[in-house]
């Protein structure tokens, strides 16, 4: 990893992080520690917010992003917000009942109205807007909801509004990822854990579920991750699940729903230069070029060279960051 999206600056007592009304610049603190130290050897691209109460969003908008620091090691631009809860314990807010629990159509965890008020004020303040959306419901309330954004503050400067996670969508929802400029910040790995319940919530709209591949084909832009720590935040097990759609152990065994995985070279680009553009840092990340940073891992095998279902066995053998190397693998012999 050369670089992570730290997706919700919040709540985290094991670090002394215990202010529960504005916890997200206290965790900046601890970043801008790490980085006085030189203890931060990776680039962090941090979010505000989290599922907190909407008070503290509200001050955040009151100041511009910060300028990044650190030579570019620490970016805060980001708010996150919430909106439905995951799909295993059923909290995925869907637009019809799930099919094992009839009755039962999710969680929303703010109102429609409010997801569109706090879109808008990121809109007019310059902050980047990261909606968490999981349900074909959620899904269709953070699309509406960046949809309204543009028309009311039509002279927004390079909003750049990503969704979260983008999991079960509606097929009309498709073409509305690129209509409406939101990125679609996916985690493969999602795909392949979640494949064990994923049909029995779901039903006949398991079409419309971990869609990448048509994702692209309607000309979103995708911004891969890992959802880490819930999830393996080795990006290597996250190209075999976006490539060859199995787990690290090789699960499930003929793939899950292939006709959305991606090309091998489709998905390192939205692991890199997808990534990089989330993070409005495609200028000087995401790609080996004259003129920019010097962010770069070194692999012990091509990965067009071996089946798909091997990529998660590639190892790395060196880590560079900013011309600095941060790992070597014969350091650790």
């Amino acid at each position: 990893l050369t670089a992570v999206h730290d997706a919700g600056l919040g709540y985290a007592p094991e670090l002394g992080v215990t202010d529960r009304d504005d916890p997200g610049w206290a965790t900046v603190a601890l970043y801008r520690e790490l980085l006085g130290s030189r203890g931060l050897p990776l680039r962090v691209y941090a979010m505000l917010g989290g599922n907190f109460a909407y008070p503290p969003l509200k001050a955040y908008f009151e100041q511009p992003p910060l300028e990044p620091e650190g030579d570019g090691c620490l970016r805060v631009r980001a708010i996150k917000i919430g909106v439905d809860g995951a799909l295993g314990s059923r909290g995925a807010a869907l637009e019809e009942p799930y099919d094992d629990a009839p009755g039962q159509r999710g969680l929303l965890t703010r109102a429609a109205e409010l997801v569109t008020e706090i879109t808008q004020r990121a809109f007019r303040s310059g902050w980047q807007i990261a909606i968490h959306a999981i349900g074909d419901r959620a899904n269709r309330i953070a699309l509406d909801a960046i949809a309204a954004a543009h028309r009311a503050v039509p002279d927004a400067s390079d909003p750049r509004p990503r969704i979260e996670h983008a999991q079960i969508l509606r097929a009309q929802d498709l073409p509305r990822f690129r209509q409406t400029g939101a990125i679609a910040s996916v985690q493969p790995v999602h795909a392949v854990s979640d494949h064990r319940w994923a049909g029995e919530r779901l039903g006949e709209r398991l079409s419309g579920s971990y869609a990448y591949a048509s994702l692209l084909r309607h000309g979103a832009r995708l911004a891969c991750g890992s959802d880490f720590p819930v999830e393996d935040p080795d990006p290597l097990a996250g190209l075999q699940a976006a490539v060859a759609r199995r787990d690290r152990a090789g699960h499930p065994a003929n793939g899950w729903r292939l006709e959305e995985a991606l090309d091998l070279q489709a998905a390192i680009d939205a692991y890199t230069r997808g990534a990089a553009h989330a993070a409005f840092m495609e200028e000087e990340a995401g790609r080996i070029a004259p003129g920019m940073r010097a962010d770069l891992t070194v692999i012990d095998r091509d990965p067009g060279g071996i089946p798909p279902e091997e990529l998660a066995g590639l190892a790395v053998r060196m880590t560079v960051v900013g011309g600095e190397t941060v790992f070597d693998a014969e350091d650790w012999r």
